[in-house]
């Protein structure tokens, strides 16, 4: 992506590390991820960021994979307040959201946790099918598309923080 560190990159890198640890918070909700980004602070380039980050959502246990979880809210209803999580969700037509919700919360009952999907780009269309696809799935094969779809959450979360030079 970026050869040079970008004004972003820049100020993440050097900002105090409480600075630092709340904007990855932003990022995910996963003190563990986090941990392992701060720990590898100066990164020279996103595309090193990029790659610390894909590295840190490999090594998540399935307790920090729930603690990622739990920082998202569900598809169909973005947190109040939250630019990021309304923005994500923007592809969710009015009309499907309450099909979203019911689903969401069988999905909460056969998994424990919310449906967690990348919906940036996705229709809600796309995430309703692809919610009703993964209700068929085991513990095991359903944890790790989970793992795939943060790391995916958090590389644009990430590469928006330091491309678009948002406060760290």
């Amino acid at each position: 992506m970026t050869s040079s560190p970008t004004p972003g990159l820049v100020r993440f890198n050097t900002s105090d590390n409480s600075a630092a640890r709340a904007a990855l918070h932003e990022v995910c909700a996963s003190s563990a991820w986090g941990s392992k980004l701060l720990a590898q602070r100066p990164y020279a380039t996103t595309d090193a960021l990029l790659a610390a980050s894909d590295a840190a959502i490999a090594e998540l246990t399935a307790d920090d994979l729930a603690e990622a979880v739990a920082g998202h809210p569900p598809i169909g209803r973005p947190k109040p307040g939250d630019p990021t999580s309304r923005r994500e969700q923007s592809g969710v037509r009015e009309s499907l959201r309450e099909e979203l919700l019911e689903l969401n919360l069988a999905y909460q009952e056969r998994f424990g946790h919310v449906f967690l999907i990348c919906a940036t780009g996705r229709t809600g269309d796309q995430m309703l099918a692809a919610l009703k696809e993964r209700l068929r799935n085991d513990q095991d094969t359903e944890r790790e598309i989970v793992r795939t779809e943060l790391g995916k959450i958090n590389r644009i979360r990430l590469t928006r923080l330091v491309e678009e030079g948002a406060a760290a």
